[in-house]
């Protein structure tokens, strides 16, 4: 079972979708803070964060443009979502106390969150402003 998980996610990265992200996958992938309390961002790419709940209306309208972003930005971002229902402790790692809430993940500097929906050109200019802003 975990080896189909496995692969349908890698089979989801390499379509460039939004992935799905647990736990589990946020420690391998993105920063695992039970070893650590500074940040450190383990991506090879900047990354943006979804954290949603399939209840949440503005989430829901915000799902297709992150979809459609993915492919924009395939090979230079990374799409990620998060149920914050069944992932409460990812939840409670970035304060999610409303939704979408959104974590824009720059190569090599902190995370930024962008809290509430939004049109897609707002989420562009951050992605092009800051996500992939050359020093």
């Amino acid at each position: 079972m975990l080896s189909t998980f496995l692969l349908l996610t890698t089979l989801c990265a390499a379509a460039q979708e939004v992935v799905l992200m647990d736990k589990n996958m946020f420690l391998k992938d993105i920063f695992d803070y039970q070893q650590s309390q500074e940040w450190k961002y383990k991506g090879d790419k900047p990354a943006i964060i979804d954290l949603y709940a399939d209840w949440c209306a503005p989430c829901r309208m915000v799902a297709p443009i992150m979809k459609q972003l993915a492919k924009e930005y395939a090979g230079k971002v990374a799409f990620y979502k998060v149920n914050v229902d069944k992932e409460r402790e990812l939840a409670a790692l970035f304060n999610a106390s409303s939704i979408p809430l959104f974590v824009f993940i720059p190569a090599d500097q902190t995370p930024q969150l962008f809290r509430g929906a939004a049109d897609k050109e707002t989420y562009k200019k951050v992605i092009e402003d800051f996500l992939l802003k050359k020093q």
